[in-house]
């Protein structure tokens, strides 16, 4: 048995643990042959293949990135190197060459579609969720989501005590594209004051009177975790850039810099921002992404080994189970308004931009 692994969209800590879990596993297991892709889909256009054996991922477990490399810009259905071509031909001709069996796609919703057209024309898929968004549907979490949330609330510690100090409005903008999940629970695990998400669209007002109630009350300071698709009721999202070679052609972006500009004209206080960007993304997973991911990894190599491919594994509760690729391709899970950490966020009187 041949099995190839490839990482595919941006990078994320535990992507190494699953490169190991797969590949020990299915070495261990069934003697396969494992083979890492090397920058995602575009390594099986570029031919760039690397072999994976027990000395070569027996020491990444604990190492952020993927050594495999990775790409967001390659959807070989709609090459945009090529003109927008479909070159999936000359992928699944590469991957004839190769002798793969098979073929572990680790990535996001775009890299599950991608694994489902492929999928669709013969190649033997199997998924595994991989996005510190946390936002694919049918799992409760992906791996690499608590590592991000860490450093969100890291930074909100090490901004709270600055703010405090100089008795500012500090605001922090998180990553995780249209879903609130990190800002969410960053904010909560960070004490945040006010937590922004795009599910709940927010007043600025609101934001404001929070600010300067905090002022009134002798408290000086006040701490905003805004994720970065959060948007005011009356605007749309903030748009930093437009990538037309991408799957996803959006980057948002900015949207904490606008709001505090907004709240610097209506509030007494100095207001500051900062930009978390991708330091959300490097650097070693956490405990808990480490085992996760080996789980994830594990499991994806129980369903090579059963050939039950066209699924992608999945958290559930508790449990490892899998779903239908076709299930999760190109969708988001947004945060639920009855979510058990909106309605604690609540009953301890942080706001989230609604107003009283």
């Amino acid at each position: 048995m041949h099995i190839g692994i490839l990482t595919g969209g941006g990078d994320c800590p535990g992507l190494n643990a699953v490169i190991r879990a797969v590949s020990l596993a299915l070495i261990t297991e069934c003697g396969a042959r494992v083979s890492g892709i090397r920058r995602g889909f575009l390594g099986l256009l570029e031919h760039q293949v690397l072999a994976l054996d027990p000395g070569v991922v027996g020491g990444i477990l604990a190492q952020g990135g993927t050594i495999l490399g990775t790409h967001n810009r390659c959807d070989p259905f709609h090459y945009f190197a090529a003109g927008g071509a479909d070159v999936s031909a000359e992928l699944m001709a590469y991957v004839l060459e190769l002798g793969l069996d098979g073929l572990v796609v680790i990535g996001g919703d775009g890299s599950m579609a991608i694994a489902d057209k492929l999928s669709r024309i013969g190649l033997p898929v199997v998924g595994v969720p991989k996005t510190i968004d946390n936002d694919l549907c049918l799992t409760d979490r992906s791996f690499g989501f608590d590592s991000a949330v860490a450093i969100v609330a890291e930074a909100l510690d090490r901004l709270e005590t600055t703010a405090r100090s100089h008795g500012r409005v500090m605001i922090a903008e998180t990553m995780g594209r249209y879903a609130g999940w990190i800002a969410l629970a960053g904010g909560i695990a960070g004490a945040a004051d006010v937590i922004l998400i795009p599910e709940l669209p927010y007043s600025v007002e609101a934001v404001a009177e929070v600010c300067r109630r905090r002022e009134q009350q002798g408290a000086g300071h006040t701490l905003i975790c805004i994720a970065e698709g959060a948007h005011p009721r009356e605007a749309a999202m903030v748009v930093s850039q437009t990538l037309a070679d991408s799957p996803d052609p959006l980057r948002l972006g900015g949207v904490g810099a606008v709001l505090a500009h907004q709240l610097q004209t209506m509030v007494s206080s100095e207001v500051r921002q900062t930009l978390l960007g991708h330091v959300q993304r490097g650097g070693a997973p956490t405990a808990f992404d480490r085992i996760l991911a080996t789980q994830f990894g594990w499991a994806a190599a129980q369903l090579v080994k059963d050939r039950r491919f066209g699924r992608m594994v999945v958290l559930q509760g508790s449990e490892m189970r899998d779903v239908a690729l076709a299930e999760v391709a190109g969708r988001n899970r947004l945060v639920p308004l009855d979510h058990p950490w909106l309605l604690a966020a609540r009953s301890l009187g942080l706001s989230l931009g609604q107003g009283s």
